[in-house]
């Protein structure tokens, strides 16, 4: 079955174009090679493999390689090593991806886009399969609609693959996952292969880059731009600069920076990226509820938007004036303290504010919004004050990163089994307390309830996901550092008036 198999994935690669047809024997022979078959004989019709079929085909062929002692693990992580090393043998060399992305490029930015993200998808780099497993839906809430989704495409790993990363040799190579050097990387138990990855290099403000697509793509055409020399993040000056400039390279895009300090930071903060793609989310639709002047800046728009976190949103024509005005806000908001709004510059030395930028183009007009962060912490908040408080980290208690700024949540997979469980339990009136997996989930039940006066199995699964979203718009105001309060909103204005 494994050389019928080979041919079905090669007349995939033929269908997807990653394979021209002049490649096809060349592509066979790979495939026999690896695994290590000496006969073949082509079929005598015509042989077809659709993008559905694609999770079972490789699904075979990798139980085919253990079977036959290629690989000696079976677990997931062995199994994604395998695989992608599988789709490798499809993949163009990075010379000829780069070179048919500039010649979409030349003809429109989007074309060039949608060529590298169907690229991206097909090469199994973005498993479809996978991503279309995790669970999403909308929350109308008093700041719109916000998307909520459980991620469940991240493999979990078993013991055994924990236990062999543990006892891994430690590898300095890559140096992170952002690195370029993980393009056609083999991968290892603790690193993901990428040997079916292609990075597009494209200049920013004078400086070398990579442009990719997120493997676990959040949202639609999810995409990360990392600087090709493993440098910490940093938000500056150059930082509005570069994000301008890739706007203007790929005006459909929005971009934006994740700040720059601990907790109110992305995951990795080692290595200087930002993330974009083709998506209008929910804090680019909310307006901007009031506006204000800063002296010398008439012709830049600047104003206050109608979101639970703190957002200063510049509008114009001319990018450089707009980065000039945001350098003016965030060196104030740097030094900027404010005891009676509890808003500290430092600490002992400690640096706490810092700034989430995200531009993009809308209308014929350049936009920034720069978000105010601060990651003070404190006895009552260890894990921030300015960050999801203690009673809602039984839905969330990770980093509010760029993408959840911007009113999308991404909640841990354990979530999908709870509400099952908390669903059951609460149609059938069991005692949530006794039940370890929900025993977290109490308080909230019994805040939430009395709110509904029919609660049956048709609707039970969509009030827990209303709920649920209602805790990510409360994890939102959390995380703001000026309150929805006439007291909170106040103080925000006295920081804006700072600025003339």
């Amino acid at each position: 079955m494994i050389a019928q198999d080979i041919e079905k994935l090669v007349a995939y690669g033929l269908q997807t174009g990653l394979v021209e047809k002049e490649d096809k024997i060349y592509t066979i022979n790979r495939l026999l090679e690896l695994f290590e078959v000496e006969d073949f004989t082509e079929s005598d019709t015509d042989v077809t493999c659709g993008i559905d079929e694609l999770e079972s085909l490789l699904d075979r062929m990798v139980d085919y390689a253990f079977k036959a002692g290629i690989i000696t693990e079976n677990s997931i992580v062995y199994r994604d090593l395998f695989d992608t090393k599988i789709m490798s043998m499809l993949v163009g060399r990075p010379s000829e991806i780069i070179r048919k992305f500039k010649e979409y490029y030349a003809v429109s930015p989007k074309k060039a886009t949608d060529y590298y993200y169907k690229l991206s998808q097909d090469t199994n780099y973005i498993r479809r399969y996978r991503i279309e497993r995790d669970l999403k839906w909308t929350i109308d809430t008093t700041y719109g609609v916000m998307d909520i989704t459980i991620n469940l495409s991240k493999p979990e790993k078993d013991p055994k693959a924990i236990a062999a990363a543990k006892n891994a040799r430690q590898s300095g190579y890559p140096k992170c996952l952002l690195c370029m050097e993980n393009e056609g990387y083999a991968g290892r138990v603790n690193h993901p292969a990428r040997q079916n990855h292609r990075v597009i290099p494209v200049t920013i403000a004078d400086s070398a880059w990579g442009f990719q697509y997120s493997p676990y793509v959040y949202y639609n055409e999810h995409c990360i731009v990392f600087n090709s020399k493993h440098i910490p993040m940093k938000i500056e000056h150059a930082t509005f600069c570069k994000l301008f400039d890739f706007v203007k390279q790929f005006p459909h895009y929005i971009v934006g920076s994740n700040a720059d300090l601990p907790i109110v930071g992305g995951s990795i903060l080692s290595h200087d990226h930002f993330q974009g793609g083709n998506y209008d989310f929910a804090m680019a639709k909310a307006p901007v509820e009031r506006t204000f002047r800063v002296q010398g800046f008439d012709d830049v728009a600047a104003g206050i938007v109608n979101w639970p976190m703190s957002v200063i949103r510049l509008t114009g024509k001319d990018t450089d004036r707009i980065i000039q005005l945001a350098d003016i806000i965030l060196n104030q908001w740097r030094s900027y303290t404010d005891e009676d709004a509890f808003i500290y510059a430092e600490t002992d030395g400690e640096p706490h504010n810092t700034i989430t930028p995200i531009a993009r183009k809308r209308d014929g007009n350049f936009e920034l919004d720069l978000v105010l962060r601060n990651n003070i912490t404190t006895e009552e908040h260890p894990m921030g004050v300015y960050h999801s408080h203690g009673e809602r980290h039984h839905i969330k208690k990770e980093n509010i990163g760029l993408i959840e700024v911007m009113g999308l949540a991404i909640l841990p997979s354990r979530l999908k089994d709870e509400m099952e469980i908390l669903a059951d339990a609460i149609i059938n009136h069991k005692k949530i307390r006794s039940i370890e997996t929900i025993e977290k989930h109490a308080d909230w039940v019994e805040e939430f309830m009395p709110r509904y006066t029919s609660v049956n199995k048709e609707n039970i699964m969509e009030i827990l996901q209303k709920e649920v979203g209602m805790v990510f718009m409360k994890v939102l105001e959390d995380a703001g550092v000026y309150k929805r309060t006439p007291e909170g909103q106040a103080a925000f204005d006295r920081f804006c008036q700072s600025l003339s």
